[in-house]
């Protein structure tokens, strides 16, 4: 069954700090909250629902955060739909300092099915050129805590940060899944006109990161989640989010796309040479049948099949054939290649 947020957007409510890098009222196309409005706002998704299954989202601030009054006005309003069954639950988004006893107390009153903690970096160093305001360690505890009351997990984190390498993106995406993750995001940092990251940029203080750049290592936590179990439910901006106020950094309409099909062309590179098929030029020309996971083939045929375009430009292969196969798990394939030569040749399997 589609599943489908109901975002109820609380722009910068409840956040103690201003990050250098967010703009909530850009990215989300909200200026303002208006609680008034928030029933009208569920009322119109639902009516455009169909037989989709679907969770009350509040998201673009820390909205465990937002006073205690309005977080449980919501939080009634959001359960009058879980117990009318039109909705499956209530997820929200909110900062690991903002998550303790008191309010996991509040929050065993209703129906959460989710729980989205801002991790954005593991590393001390990078949250505090980032002004978050936490350290690791609080994010840490805060998961714990949430795993603790069986909460679903959905840690998210961003790519290239102020003073992050690549290999402290990657240590994040371990620390997330370390932690008890079941799901996580993936956004590559963009900079907004409005940010303080965008003043540091022009200082020279920050260089964002290429499209390239920002693929190769959202190709890396990508992989790292995939082998720790942990879905990776979003890559990148929405489209079309903050359009207006985005000045630079890594902003592809399809950067998902991009990413996930980085992934499989490493495993499709690595499969190959495990298999021995021969290079151009160099024995009898092969036919490959790649099998996948259902969904997954134009994934793994790549980004403007660029993964089947290389293979058989690298390779001595005649055909790359992709098919579905429910027996094999998403981001893993299993290969097999038939030599061309007469008397055909044994298929070998990765």
């Amino acid at each position: 069954m589609k599943h489908v947020n109901i975002p109820v957007f609380v722009p910068h409510l409840g956040c103690p700090k201003q990050c250098v890098f967010c703009d909530q009222r850009a990215i989300s196309g909200v200026r303002s909250f208006d609680e008034g409005k928030a029933r009208r706002v569920i009322e119109r998704h639902l009516a455009t629902l169909g037989d989709a299954e679907a969770e009350i989202a509040f998201f673009g601030g820390s909205f465990t955060g937002i006073g205690r009054e309005r977080m449980t006005a919501l939080l009634e309003l959001a359960e009058e739909y879980v117990r009318a069954g039109l909705v499956r639950g209530i997820r929200f988004s909110t900062r690991p300092d903002f998550i303790d006893g008191e309010i996991l107390e509040i929050l065993s009153r209703y129906t959460i099915t989710a729980a989205e903690l801002g991790i954005q970096s593991s590393s001390d160093r990078v949250l505090a050129l980032s002004k978050r305001g936490h350290t690791a360690e609080d994010s840490r505890r805060a998961m714990e805590l949430l795993a603790e009351a069986g909460i679903p997990l959905v840690g998210q984190m961003m790519l290239g940060l102020p003073g992050a390498e690549a290999e402290d993106d990657r240590e994040t995406a371990r620390f997330i899944a370390d932690c008890g993750a079941s799901f996580a995001r993936i956004y590559p940092t963009a900079v907004f006109r409005s940010t303080e990251l965008y003043d540091m940029t022009l200082r020279g203080e920050y260089r964002p990161l290429s499209e390239e750049e920002a693929v190769e290592r959202g190709a890396d936590v990508l992989g790292i989640f995939s082998r720790r179990g942990v879905e990776v439910i979003r890559i990148g901006l929405p489209e079309g989010a903050g359009e207006e106020e985005f000045f630079a950094g890594p902003r592809h309409p399809a950067m998902g796309e991009r990413i996930r099909s980085a992934l499989y062309g490493r495993i499709l590179g690595k499969a190959c040479e495990a298999a021995g098929i021969p290079e151009k030029g160099d024995g009898a020309p092969v036919t490959l049948t790649v099998r996948t996971a259902p969904g997954e083939i134009s994934a793994a045929a790549g980004y403007g099949r660029e993964n089947k375009i290389r293979i058989e430009n690298k390779y001595n292969v005649k055909k790359v054939k992709f098919i579905e196969n429910p027996m094999v798990s998403r981001y893993n394939i299993t290969l097999s290649s038939l030599s061309d030569s007469a008397g055909g040749g044994k298929p070998s399997c990765i």
